[in-house]
């Protein structure tokens, strides 16, 4: 597997572009910021947020504020609250989020490195 390297650099949210995208119920937005390989997003869930598809990909994914719940096709739910995280590979579980009264903002990382396939670096 080829390197890929990042310079050292900040990330001024405030500059990142917002995008929308409806869920089955409510919104997410997004602020992407993307490398050779790697995706960085800050995600806020609205209130009342339902994902409209079941995710296969690999997330490393961090609780800024809020709460969301995250339900498993096989029935399992979790709580993720201010504080927690989650680390998923690609095709290991399809995923969706649910928000309830509050809404959640949300650091996503997701890449290459969290494909099932990848052989790990002892």
């Amino acid at each position: 597997m080829e390197s890929l390297s990042i310079p050292f650099q900040t990330i001024d949210w405030k500059g990142v572009p917002r995008t929308e995208h409806q869920g089955e119920t409510g919104t997410a937005y997004w602020q992407t910021i993307e490398f050779e390989g790697l995706r960085v997003r800050l995600v806020e869930y609205s209130e009342n947020y339902k994902a409209d598809h079941w995710c296969e990909k690999g997330h490393i994914v961090y609780c800024l504020e809020g709460e969301v719940v995250n339900e498993l096709k096989d029935g399992t739910k979790s709580m993720l609250q201010s504080g927690m995280s989650y680390i998923v590979s690609d095709d290991l579980s399809s995923h969706r989020s649910i928000t309830a009264e509050k809404g959640v903002k949300l650091l996503i990382i997701d890449g290459v490195f969290l494909q099932s396939n990848v052989k790990q670096v002892a």
